[in-house]
């Protein structure tokens, strides 16, 4: 067994502590990674304090994962020791499925395996993510990196990454379209940078104005304060795809306005309450409203090689495991620059 060091969560709301247990031996079709970079995402913070209910403590959060190949199963063709490799939000699913069958895992018609807080399909033990020193993942839900990028800045587009990049790919975005973001958050930065690389022209709504400077260096033409009602009367019937990060309570009429004949709004947030629409705001002009989880292994991948040709990475503030407690805390209160990273040497 494979004696791994991590932090976990030993209860619900108990303050993340070193924890260590044994990972599972490495099979015939699996790949022993030793972990380098796990980014810290929101959902961290909601499973580890059971916000969404079903949470299995003692929890090892981490689903954005970056790390070195340190052993290889007999019968695994597409990893050697030495590679650069990732895992993202799932290390398993049914396989056999429609969903499966078609590459979009995350949609898997029994459940996608969570890479933390699920339960491995063989044995019904938790799984345990990365925020670890080590993590065995079967060789079919391992990504590769590449030797381009800093690998620190790759580690959120594991989640963050590929959970803008799925819509946008979903959608068809090109050269000329008319895409807005909601947020200027983890996944609304990437939204931008992935956006404006696929030649669209990146409007970002945000109630903070003075994110205004960020937008535009992040690849954003255009920048609407949304609580300007004025402005964004004058963004009617303008958008070909909305995407929207928000996950506090918000009212989506005045976003569903801006979208032009045949627009989508893409949810990508889960406010706490159910927001309320107008039916004709969408019959008006054929508006849609979507959502979308994150991308099957397949588009993970595709994601991963396109941000490696358009130079893509997160914008990040590295932290030693010993701050993840605090760390948490300034990601509720929006205090982070756009995603935390762990450097896992410090474990």
């Amino acid at each position: 067994m494979n004696q791994t060091k991590a932090y976990a969560a030993e209860t619900v709301n108990a303050p993340l502590a070193p924890f260590s247990f044994e990972r599972r031996e490495v099979g015939a079709h699996d790949v022993l990674i030793e972990i380098l970079f796990c980014g810290v995402c929101h959902s961290d913070v909601h499973q580890a304090r059971d916000e969404w209910g079903g949470s299995i403590f003692p929890m090892v959060p981490g689903h954005e994962i970056v790390g070195r190949v340190l052993e290889v199963g007999s019968h695994v063709k597409q990893f050697k020791q030495g590679d650069l490799a990732g895992v993202g939000c799932m290390v398993d699913s049914c396989q056999h499925c429609s969903s499966c069958d078609e590459g979009v895992e995350q949609y898997c018609e029994e459940g996608f395996t969570g890479t933390y807080n699920g339960r491995e399909r063989e044995t019904g033990a938790p799984t345990y993510g990365g925020y670890a020193s080590h993590i065995v993942v079967r060789e079919e839900f391992v990504l590769h990196v590449s030797e381009k990028l800093d690998l620190a800045r790759v580690a959120p587009l594991l989640c963050a990454g590929i959970t803008t990049y799925s819509p946008l790919r979903q959608w068809k975005v090109k050269a000329g379209d008319r895409v807005g973001v909601v947020g200027l958050g983890g996944l609304g930065h990437m939204a931008v940078k992935l956006a404006a690389a696929m030649g669209a022209e990146v409007t970002v709504f945000s109630t903070s104005p003075e994110k205004e400077k960020d937008a535009r260096e992040l690849g954003a033409h255009k920048f609407i304060v949304s609580k300007d009602a004025e402005a964004m009367k004058g963004a009617g019937n303008y958008f070909d795809l909305i995407i929207n990060t928000v996950s506090a309570k918000i009212d989506l009429t005045p976003y569903l306005a801006a979208l032009r004949l045949d627009g989508t709004m893409v949810l990508l947030g889960v406010p706490p309450e159910a927001p309320e629409i107008h039916a004709f705001n969408l019959i008006a002009k054929r508006r849609r409203i979507a959502g979308s989880l994150i991308g099957g292994i397949q588009e993970t991948q595709e994601m991963l090689d396109f941000c490696a040709e358009h130079n893509i990475m997160s914008d990040i503030e590295m932290i030693p495991m010993k701050d993840i407690n605090e760390a948490y805390e300034r990601m509720i209160k929006g205090d982070v620059h756009y995603r935390f990273v762990i450097d896992l040497q410090t474990l």
